[in-house]
């Protein structure tokens, strides 16, 4: 079981997302504010992040750059906001995906198993290369 964490200052949203995530087998953890969102993700393990892009006190790319100082987890930016340059500046600030809300649930499953999925591959192929590393020099 993937756990995600939420990120979004929208009770209502983090609600409706718990609700369909854990629904699909996801184990959920909600932050309603940035700075909550930073702490969880820098305090528990998580698998990806869904993140808001318009929170209060800071934007969500800001809140991508700071998660991006310590953790490479997988962020996923889900947002209201469809304009070409605010999307470029939340990729570029190291978001892995960004959907434009409203997104089907079943869009945003597939997003989210294709990201953990990657992100899984990733880790495994990296194991698998540090141990053969290590057997080479053994």
């Amino acid at each position: 079981m993937y756990r995600v964490l939420i990120i979004d200052d929208d009770i209502d949203m983090t609600d409706m997302l718990s609700v369909l995530l854990r629904t699909n087998g996801f184990d959920v953890l909600v932050a309603n504010s940035a700075s909550d969102g930073i702490a969880a993700a820098a305090s528990t393990h998580v698998d990806i992040v869904i993140l808001d892009q318009v929170l209060p006190v800071m934007m969500g790319w800001e809140v991508c750059e700071s998660i991006r100082n310590f953790s490479a987890v997988p962020i996923l930016m889900l947002s209201v906001v469809n304009k070409p340059e605010v999307i470029a500046r939340a990729l570029d600030a190291g978001a892995d995906d960004y959907l434009v809300k409203p997104v089907s649930s079943s869009v945003l499953i597939s997003h989210l198993n294709t990201l953990t999925r990657r992100s899984h591959a990733e880790i495994v192929a990296t194991s698998v290369s540090s141990s053969q590393l290590e057997a080479s020099q053994g």
